[in-house]
């Protein structure tokens, strides 16, 4: 408000924060006190001074601008993060080094920046992509501000302003609303212009339907769907016009509240628990590449600085830059080694391939990192209409009067949808309809504003739910007798019934619904020239004015207190069952109107004119039947409940609506069963809010249910749940839902009943409005994660043999085996593949049999840790004892070596090849690479230049067990016995593109130069697959220990501690 007023223009407008000020209860105070209050009058309007003078306590009727973060803030947020930090530095050092080695030129120039320029573009990539997803975040509140009115009907200064800007409306200013107006301000009903006045504002309060609004005050402590005589910012009057007075406007209003609570949830968004382990994980591997650091440079300090003693103190220190430079590259290939450089991007890859399953699942993921945190889920928090239920009004139950007057005929009626051919009723008369059900028939279809449409294989109804079910009901119950159509279905016409008794019985007349009587009426002109009332309303109403009622066959009886009694049993009986009822009823005798026929110069028009008249009309009336309706469950959702049941995830329900409607449609859909106690489960938001341990209620056993609920509540609901641990999934489709979306850890919002508000505060939107997608989309979600934690486990498993591999090289003093680049490319591109085809691997068949796992669940147990240290010990020796086996050995297990010509030396000679100066006599012939021959000038460049074979095969046996590795990631514990490669066949293939990419280095010349390596002959690939194989069977091992002491280590399942506060 403040902030719209400075950007308007004129003088500075300075308004204290909306919690500063008192607010008037309008709701709570007669029209002359409101009129008193904003000194005004409701003929006259505010004048001109008035409006300048609260537009400067109030300032304009506008949602405050909060001030996103600045795009730099948002790139700078992208590397506080542990991994990308530890990247970035091994990017800067290795960008130095290649600087400082730049002056020898040529090809070590080219290798030397490949590496660093590589690390940039991942950081690059990994900050784009960052910052686009949190760009997205505030576009929930620039959808709220969509579906404010823009334009307003004021009177001012006596005179009615048309389209006067919304923003210019200030407290006291009296606005004329007419159907179809979005309301532009929180507003106080003054008067009423038409008989009715009813609000579409289940976007806001979450009620299943239009409201019907009054002037009249009401209680001070009314929670918001009780102020009846308010009308609300954002909502659209679809029935009747009124004057209405200002109450609150800007950031003061509903929709504003929702505003401000939008954004507070956004401050406090959280990481996924993936992505709080993976922080962890870095910062664990920060001080692992730290002390391996340490340790390297103290093995190798006596290779660049050594001393003298002297008298027994060291002298004479001398310092080599060149080997202290190359053993600081080393540290920088430990760091490169270390880190998985490809995990963000596979990661991503998977997330990404997860939200095209679920898409085909109609669950549409709008932020990546949701698609794991589902898979944790331990609450689901879920609204009643629209996701639960079909949104959809269906009769379920139909009472026809009997043969006599103490028999009343009970007829079930299935269906859930606005579809007529969606279910039957039971039990109906197969001789066709009797006087009394016609009756009924023609009063549902005639006395009916509503219509059914078929749109995208899908029914809608237009005008009000409740008459749309009773068209419905209509053509299950068949055609009016006599009706040559009876035997013809066209599914073309879908409201054929209905639209022949409009043909039989002409409307001539409506008296419109209003709130005091509570029904509908039409006066119709039948085939026989005679005119009759038509009457649908509440039951209690109708049998008030009714006097007789109507028998199975037609004839009418008098409508004693025995018949009174038994009608309203049956609908005690019904409304318990939380169904809405209705009752039908109709008058022959009109007097005033037996011979009206519409015209205006009638004498009977006049009564028509004035609503007050139209109880008296309809009085005297014979009693028909009634109907109860229901906005069914889905059919799905019990089976949905039940799965979540299992899958140990709890279902809390949270309504705007009434208390015994939700507490039916709960024990129907299984929250709560048949017979259970649920005292102390369903409650209402008002009584949660004023409980005084609101988290021992919510820590209950099985399903709760909360109605009634306002938008603070589900907030409130969610912020206790997620202190004590739990991971919750909160759907919700109006923007009331919009701030509990964005503080749950997944907030679910409708893709077709849902607001744009509340899609755009959501991480995910399913496509069809249903409870049971969410149940498959978690069940996606867990089989996502079990699978990543495979990939993670097999990049990292590869990375520890890297680290093991420079590691020995360091240690035992050799020559160089792996260089920074080559790691690179086989952590980015060859380890890729393969870890992102485990991504494929099949779901567990009981995976929604397990209770969710707790957020805090290690990815890496001490076993697991274990094995991969077992492992990445193997990949080192491998790497370190080819490098070795081709410098010393001829030939090795019976693989002859020997083909290229290259020298062998000692391994003493080896590990000392910085002394080869001072060696006599040392000489290194050429030898073959592929159609290359590598000579030197100076025999001791064969542990420099000479190196490129034996590099070569490390390389390769790096890549072979890793390719073999990801065979060992297919399953945690299980064999490959049990579950062999076929099983994820993506694997297969990701494996052949891997080898395929290490062969195209390899017999690409400019490629094999960049990476520094060279052809093999075959003989040396057998010996690549005769060193790399043996880690399957290592694995396969320490699989078969884990399998038989996995009973001894298996953790208990402990209570979830609260988070610390």
């Amino acid at each position: 408000m403040g902030k719209g007023g400075q950007d308007y223009g004129k003088a500075e407008i300075v308004s204290p924060k909306p919690s500063d000020r008192e607010v008037f209860p309008a709701w709570a105070k007669q029209i002359s006190e409101c009129e008193k209050h904003y000194q005004v009058n409701k003929i006259s309007g505010l004048g001109s001074e008035d409006v300048e003078r609260w537009r400067k306590i109030y300032g304009f009727n506008e949602l405050e601008k909060h001030e996103g973060q600045s795009i730099w803030s948002l790139v700078i947020e992208q590397f506080n993060d542990t991994l990308v930090r530890i990247l970035l530095v091994a990017a800067v050092i290795s960008f130095v080094l290649a600087w400082y080695d730049g002056d020898e030129g040529g090809e070590m120039e080219i290798t030397a920046f490949v590496e660093p320029l590589v690390i940039f573009l991942i950081l690059i990539v990994n900050a784009i992509v960052g910052v686009w997803q949190e760009s997205n975040a505030e576009k929930a509140l620039e959808a709220l501000k969509e579906i404010q009115s823009e334009h307003a009907t004021v009177i001012r200064d006596g005179k009615k302003l048309h389209n006067l800007p919304a923003k210019e409306l200030v407290p006291g200013d009296i606005v004329e609303l007419r159907v179809g107006d979005k309301i532009p301000a929180d507003m106080r009903v003054l008067e009423l212009i038409s008989s009715t006045l009813r609000v579409e504002q289940g976007s806001l309060t979450g009620e299943s339907e239009a409201v019907n609004k009054t002037n009249k005050a009401v209680q001070e402590d009314a929670d918001i769907q009780g102020k009846r005589c308010m009308v609300f910012a954002g909502t659209t009057v679809v029935n009747g016009n009124c004057i209405c007075l200002v109450t609150q406007t800007g950031m003061e209003t509903e929709i504003g509240k929702v505003h401000e609570q939008i954004h507070e949830a956004s401050q406090s968004e959280e990481d996924t628990p993936l992505k709080k382990k993976l922080n962890e994980f870095g910062e664990m591997l920060t001080m692992i590449i730290g002390v391996i650091c340490a340790v390297v440079w103290l093995i190798n300090v006596k290779y660049f600085l050594t001393w003298e003693y002297v008298d027994g103190w060291p002298r004479n220190f001398r310092f080599s830059f060149e080997k202290c430079t190359y053993y600081f590259e080393i540290a920088v290939a430990l760091a490169v080694a270390a880190i998985p450089e490809g995990l963000p991007a596979v990661i991503t890859t998977c997330l990404a391939l997860g939200t095209r399953e679920m898409a085909k699942k109609n669950a549409l993921v709008r932020k990546l990192p949701s698609v794991e945190t589902l898979g944790c889920t331990t609450v689901i928090c879920s609204d009643k209409t629209g996701t639960l239920t079909t949104n959809q009004m269906a009769v379920a139950k139909l009472v026809a009067m009997g043969s006599d007057a103490d028999r009343l005929r009970t007829f079930k009626v299935d269906g859930t949808t606005y579809n007529p051919y969606d279910g039957k009723i039971h039990d109906w008369p197969m001789g066709g309809m009797d006087d009394n059900l016609l009756m009924i028939a023609k009063i549902a279809a005639v006395c009916n504003d509503a219509g059914i449409a078929q749109s995208e294989h899908k029914y809608v109804a237009t005008g009000m739910p409740t008459e749309a079910a009773l068209k419905v009901l209509v053509e299950k119950m068949g055609p009016p007798e006599g009706s040559n159509h009876g035997g013809s279905t066209r599914r073309s016409d879908l409201l054929r019934c209905c639209q022949l008794w409009n043909e039989y019985e002409h409307r001539i007349a409506t008296l419109e619904f209003d709130h005091d009587r509570k029904s509908m009426g039409v006066i119709v002109n039948s085939q026989s020239g005679k005119n009759s009332l038509l009457v649908k309303g509440a039951v209690e109403n109708l049998l008030e004015r009714s006097t007789k009622f109507q028998l199975l066959d037609g004839s009418v009886g008098l409508l004693d207190k025995n018949s009174r009694k038994l009608i309203l049993d049956a609908l005690q009986e019904m409304s318990t069952g939380a169904l809405r009822c209705l009752g039908f009823a109709y008058k022959d005798e009109l007097r005033d109107f037996e011979t009206y026929d519409g015209n205006e110069d009638h004498p009977a028009h006049e009564l028509l004119l004035d609503p007050s008249n139209y109880l008296s009309i309809e009085s005297d009336l014979i009693f028909v039947g009634l109907v109860g309706l229901r906005d069914p469950p889905r059919q799905e959702v019990y089976q949905a409940i039940e799965d979540c049941r299992a899958a140990g995830i709890r279902v809390m329900v949270i309504t705007g609506d009434n208390k015994n409607t939700a507490e039916a449609i709960c024990r129907e859909i299984g929250v709560f069963g048949p017979n259970e106690d649920i005292n102390l489960k369903s409650i209402a938001g008002k009584q949660f809010m004023q409980l005084h341990d609101q988290k021992a209620h919510l820590r209950q056993t099985g399903g709760l249910l909360f109605s009634r609920a306002e938008p603070r509540h589900k907030q409130e609901i969610v912020r206790l749940l997620k202190e004590d641990g739990e991971v919750v999934a909160m759907t919700g489709d109006g923007v009331n839902d919009a701030p509990a979306l964005k503080l749950a850890d997944i907030g679910i919002a409708m893709g077709i009943a849902g607001t744009e508000v509340a899609k755009e505060a959501s991480d995910m939107v399913l496509a069809d409005d249903n409870f049971s997608t969410i149940v498959a989309a978690v069940g996606e979600g867990r089989s996502i994660y079990n699978n990543m934690k495979a990939f993670i486990r097999y990049m990292i498993s590869s990375n520890m043999g890297e680290v093991a591999s420079i590691f020995l090289t360091a240690a035992l003093g050799i020559p160089e085996g792996l260089i920074p680049v080559q790691l690179l490319w086989v952590n980015l591109v060859t380890d890729g593949p393969p870890a992102t085809a485990l991504g494929f691997n099949p779901p567990d068949k009981d995976i929604m049999k397990k209770p969710p796992r707790r957020s805090d669940d290690s990815l890496i147990n001490a076993w697991i840790l274990f094995r991969y240290l077992v492992i990445g010990m193997y990949v080192g020796i491998a790497t370190v004892g080819i490098f070795i086996i081709w410098y010393t050995h001829g030939s090795f297990l019976g693989i002859d070596l020997s083909g290229d010509g290259h020298s062998l030396v000692t391994y003493s000679q080896l590990s000392n090849w910085g002394q080869c100066s001072s060696w006599k006599n040392f000489t290194a012939s050429s030898f073959t690479a592929g159609s290359q021959v590598i000579s030197f000038e100076n025999p001791c460049d064969y542990f420099h230049g000479g190196k490129v074979k034996a590099m070569t095969l490390s390389l390769s046996v790096l890549v072979a067990i890793e390719m073999f590795n990801s065979l060992n990631a297919l399953s945690e514990d299980g064999s490959l016995l049990t579950m062999p490669p076929w099983v994820n066949p993506w694997l297969l293939l990701a494996m052949s593109v891997s080898f395929g990419l290490h062969f195209l280095i390899l017999y690409v010349p400019f490629l094999a130069g960049v990476f520094g390596i060279v052809p093999l002959s075959f003989n040396e690939w057998l010996l690549v697959l005769v060193v790399a194989l043996p880690v399957i069977l290592i694995d396969e091992i320490l699989k078969f220990v884990g399998r038989c002491t996995s009973g001894s280590r298996a953790p208990s399942r402990r209570t979830i501690k609260p988070k610390s506060e």
